[in-house]
């Protein structure tokens, strides 16, 4: 009788302080949802040639289909880390999941390219206000000493749908046509909504926030500008978009918004949409930054790699996607190891080895890139470049929040979700301008001349993690 009594009190106060009876599960439910939404990034390259044929489709369509989703993604973190502040960070999952379900159908039932990259559209908004409650829900299950295992699977899950993208679009291109890459998100989404809606707790801020209207307009139209500059600088030569709008003048205009939206903020005493105190904290400053190296390091290495190995070496598309899938599912492994690991030793110590091994991988492919080398040569940069990938992930996540006030959570988690997919996007531009130079004129000259910036893109992740203070680690409960 009294270990029931005491059962009773236990989960009472569990649901009273928010927290599900099972935190594991609670993580789980979360993973699910935070894979569909990494998976959508990368499993529509695939599907491309049959989306053309099948829609009729121009080159460029084909590549808004992708750019859309990448663009409406990144835009709006930081606000979608705001509104679980202020709405609670299960009300806003939920409401993307709907969101990101609904827009999957249809995707799935477009019957033009304008309305599959509007469709896309909307997938990316929702998958916005989805990634930062993840990690969000993350920071306020666990405590300090457990939150770094937690955090490895979320970094194992995100390495797994790399790894699976071009896997899973492949085998459902041949068997179903590329409409299936999108309908498969139905049945895993509602799965996912359903155990999500069971098992998350239904934790909400002590206090209302109010939303800074200013603060959302001016780094929504500064994101905006600066993300499609960017993605789309190639597309128009870096030139005239229409009548006297250019994409230099496209990125002023982001860069002056967002110069005037910092200014606002910093104005701002009542509640700003991106708090600057943020930055106060050094170790939050640093795990920001590397974050976005580490974004711009990954979207810079797999462009030149993927289309040397097709054009210069011959593999297929198929065959080129499979060769990445060891290095991910690596990467996935030491991800969730890393993650147990920053738990009782130094996270920072951890994510410098990553970056450590990341250069050391990433250098020597460039060092062995020629006409006739093999794939099996390259693979182990490749897995030693996963290796890297892994230790990085979860380490970050966890100086980034570790030493943060809840009240600040939302918008770390916005504002680090950010830097890593602005990073990304500027790493594919800085390597396609790269390969577009002509180095050499090789088509192996280029690819190295490439492969500089994600190498550079590295240094400054490792530089970073040497300014990060150490932070204090303690033995796990039990």
């Amino acid at each position: 009788m009294p270990r029931t009594r005491l059962t009773l009190q236990h989960r009472l106060r569990n649901i009273s302080s928010g927290r599900p009876a099972s935190p594991q599960a609670a993580l789980y439910a979360l993973c699910v949802s935070f894979f569909m939404i990494c998976l959508d990034a990368t499993v529509v390259n695939v599907a491309v040639p049959d989306i053309r044929t099948s829609l009729g489709a121009s080159l460029n369509d084909a590549v808004w289909v992708n750019s859309t989703y990448a663009l409406c993604y990144a835009v709006p973190l930081i606000l979608a880390g705001r509104l679980g502040d202020r709405y609670g960070p299960k009300r806003v999952f939920l409401k993307g999941l709907a969101g990101f379900i609904t827009a999957s159908l249809a995707c799935a039932l477009a019957p033009s390219a304008s309305v599959l990259i509007a469709a896309r559209a909307v997938q990316g908004l929702t998958a916005a206000l989805i990634a930062p409650q993840t990690m969000a829900l993350i920071v306020h299950l666990f405590p300090d000493e457990r939150r770094g295992r937690a955090l490895g699977v979320w970094g194992a899950v995100g390495g797994a749908a790399m790894a699976a993208g071009p896997v899973i679009g492949g085998l459902l291109v041949a068997s179903t046509g590329w409409r299936g890459i999108f309908l498969i998100n139905l049945p895993v989404g509602v799965a996912g909504w359903i155990t999500a809606a069971r098992l998350l707790p239904g934790w909400r801020p002590g206090k209302e926030h109010r939303l800074d209207l200013w603060g959302i307009a001016l780094s929504s139209l500064g994101l905006t500008a600066l993300v499609f500059g960017v993605q789309s600088g190639e597309a128009y030569n870096w030139a005239t978009v229409a009548g006297p709008v250019t994409i230099p003048s496209i990125l002023a205009f982001g860069v002056l918004c967002l110069a005037v939206f910092i200014w606002w903020q910093h104005r701002n005493t009542r509640e700003p949409l991106l708090p600057l105190r943020l930055f106060h904290n050094r170790n939050f400053s640093a795990a920001a930054t590397a974050g976005g190296a580490m974004g711009a390091a990954m979207g810079g290495l797999f462009l030149p790699l993927m289309i040397y190995l097709q054009n210069a070496l011959g593999y297929s598309p198929l065959a080129t996607g499979a060769a990445t899938v060891p290095m991910f599912a690596l990467s996935s492994l030491c991800a969730r190891l890393a993650g147990k690991q920053s738990d009782t030793a130094s996270p920072r110590m951890l994510a410098a080895l990553g970056f450590a091994l990341l250069i050391a991988g990433t250098g020597s492919l460039v060092a062995q890139l020629h006409t006739g080398v093999s794939l099996w040569a390259l693979m182990p940069s490749l897995l030693v470049s996963g290796i890297g990938i892994g230790l990085v992930s979860a380490p970050l996540a966890s100086i980034a929040t570790r030493s943060l006030e809840t009240a600040l959570i939302g918008a770390a988690s916005g504002v680090f979700n950010t830097t890593r997919q602005l990073g990304g996007a500027l790493g594919s531009a800085a390597t396609g301008v790269l390969l577009q130079a002509d180095i050499g004129n090789t088509a192996t000259s280029a690819t190295q001349a490439a492969l500089v910036f994600p190498v550079a893109a590295l240094l400054v992740g490792l530089a970073c993690c040497a300014v990060a203070r150490p932070t204090a680690v303690t033995a796990p409960a039990g």
